[in-house]
């Protein structure tokens, strides 16, 4: 039956065959025809065979043949013969049986099926069938629950993808919360029959080896009702109800109906120390820096009178490319005072950029956090001169010298003279072009390079005592620092130091201070870029909206 195979498109149906050798009767060996000679005779009428047409004697069918084509066999002459008995061959989709109509409709999105329901009441009737629909949760979304069983408590698959999964679909992913300068990351996805907003908090300061905590603010489900039930999760009261209203696209707000669920007993006094001890791990006691307890009772106030109440924006996972130095992707960083965050590594030709999706009052979540110049790599000497933190300011102020003439040189006009740069930087090297030449791309070698021993020069703070004691590569770049409120905002010089593909660090020379980055490693579904040019424009709104 390659003619039915054709048509329903999913290749050769056994059971097609078994039923036409049961009702065919003996027509002898002259009118019988293997499936091979019958598709390759009617590829010839379909115009396959070069001159084919009716000059050549190959029949063209035409409406008449089409209605008569299952009645008759083919014969080795092209034409129908109309002598023989058999089941008719199925002339559209239609005319096939159930099954095959099932298999065909569940290999289709589940966008196009409400279209299928229109042309006919068949096709309309066979889409009520749960295959289809379990299929479509599974394959769309991910859904690893036993399905059956749902069905078995009066949920239909049809309507878990009709009535939540379909239309609640654009706030699957990743989004950052417009907490002022704090920011956050939030991961919509589908937790076994419900959608979950899972917000991500970095570890306890400063175990950046820890993974992230997850908090849920709000779920959806079908259990109480026929229809999608949005709930609230914040608080410690157990879910309560909530609304989640979609702006625009890529955005969505979310609003709790009975915030008296975010209240505790004690007051302000305990909602405080519970936040304290779930955000630090610890008790305001065990706190004696007195500035960090200013930092932290500031994000407490600030972020608390929200009461889940937020505006969401989309933010996407850099792409990545086989020049890129590491893997791109989220990474959890040390910050002094301000405790750990998270940021973004994404690369950019030759640089290398970190973005915060998590931030402090004095550089806000959106900023670009590091700024790493690729083409201009750095020879770190030996581990008696590492010690030494004049002799790494020399090595990146040098290379920092360097760029700043570059750029007052594009500035002037590509006629200014080109000055070369100060013997001695990056190394030995003499200039930017030099290295350009003689270093390879930062992903070019397919070996990882050879480490190398590292230490931090004394003087340098660093809230992890325990790093990685060699590295790959080291490159210069600058770091965004700021005062209070993200006023007098500058770039300074630092030192970027690739430990691993999942380790890297940041020398921010001016403020004698080293952060460690380790990568965040869950899965992070629905994420990804379309395209380059998405995730650009993405980095670029970040930065206008705490700017």
């Amino acid at each position: 039956m390659a003619v039915c195979a054709r048509l329903c498109g999913v290749g050769q149906s056994r059971r097609c065959r078994r039923r036409q050798r049961n009702n065919q009767q003996d027509q002898g060996s002259d009118s019988e025809m293997d499936e091979e000679e019958e598709e390759r005779i009617v590829g010839q009428k379909q115009g396959d065979v070069p001159g084919g047409g009716p000059e050549s004697g190959v029949a063209t069918a035409g409406p008449s043949d089409a209605c008569e084509y299952g009645r008759g066999h083919v014969n080795r002459g092209g034409f129908l013969d109309r002598t023989s008995s058999g089941p008719p061959h199925p002339q559209s989709l239609t005319e096939l049986p159930p099954e095959l109509l099932v298999e065909i409709f569940s290999l289709l999105p589940g966008t196009a099926l409400p279209a299928v329901a229109l042309i006919c009441k068949k096709f309309r009737q066979i889409l009520n069938t749960e295959t289809i629909w379990r299929r479509r949760c599974v394959e769309e979304f991910g859904m690893n629950e036993d399905l059956r069983k749902m069905e078995a408590g009066g949920v239909s698959s049809r309507d878990l993808y009709v009535k939540l999964l379909h239309p609640y679909r654009y706030i699957l992913g990743l989004w950052q919360p417009d907490i002022g300068p704090y920011g956050g990351l939030l991961n919509v996805v589908v937790d076994g029959l419900f959608i979950i907003g899972w917000m991500y908090l970095p570890p306890h300061d400063p175990r950046v080896e820890d993974p992230m905590r997850r908090r849920p603010l709000f779920r959806i489900h079908m259990w109480e009702s026929k229809k999608a039930t949005v709930e609230c999760m914040y608080g410690h009261k157990g879910p309560h109800k909530g609304d989640i209203q979609t702006v625009k696209m890529d955005e969505f707000s979310t609003k709790c109906n009975q915030t008296d669920h975010h209240r505790m007993p004690g007051g302000r006094q305990e909602e405080f120390r519970t936040w304290l001890e779930e955000e630090w791990g610890r008790t305001l006691e065990e706190i004696f820096h007195e500035h960090m307890q200013e930092l932290i009772l500031m994000k407490f106030i600030y972020t608390s009178q929200y009461d889940n109440c937020l505006t969401y924006r989309r933010i996407y996972l850099p792409p990545a490319m086989p020049s890129d130095l590491l893997q791109p992707g989220l990474f959890k960083g040390t910050y002094g005072s301000h405790g750990l965050e998270i940021v973004m590594l994404s690369f950019h030709g030759t640089s290398a950029r970190a973005t915060k999706l998590t931030g402090d009052p004095n550089v806000p979540a959106g900023q670009l956090t590091l700024d790493i110049d690729l083409s201009q790599p750095v020879v770190l000497p030996d581990l008696e001169h590492q010690h030494n933190i004049e002799e790494l300011s020399r090595l990146v102020l040098g290379v920092h010298e360097e760029v700043q003439r570059e750029v007052e040189q594009q500035a002037k006009g590509p006629s200014a003279p080109v000055i070369g740069a100060a013997e001695g930087a990056c190394g030995g090297a003499s200039g930017a072009e030099g290295i350009a030449e003689d270093q390879p791309g930062p992903g070019s070698s397919t070996t990882p390079p050879e480490a190398q021993p590292f230490v931090l020069p004394l003087g340098v703070m660093a809230r992890n005592e325990v790093y990685p004691r060699t590295c790959r590569k080291c490159f210069y770049g600058t770091g965004l620092i700021a005062g209070h409120g993200f006023t007098s905002p500058e770039r300074t010089p630092g030192l970027f130091v690739l430990f691993d593909e999942d380790h890297f660090g940041f020398i921010w020379l001016e403020l004698k201070s080293f952060s460690l980055y380790s990568r965040l490693t869950d899965h992070l579904a629905h994420a990804h870029a379309p395209n380059m040019e998405r995730f650009e424009a993405m980095l670029h709104n970040m930065q206008s909206w705490t700017s």
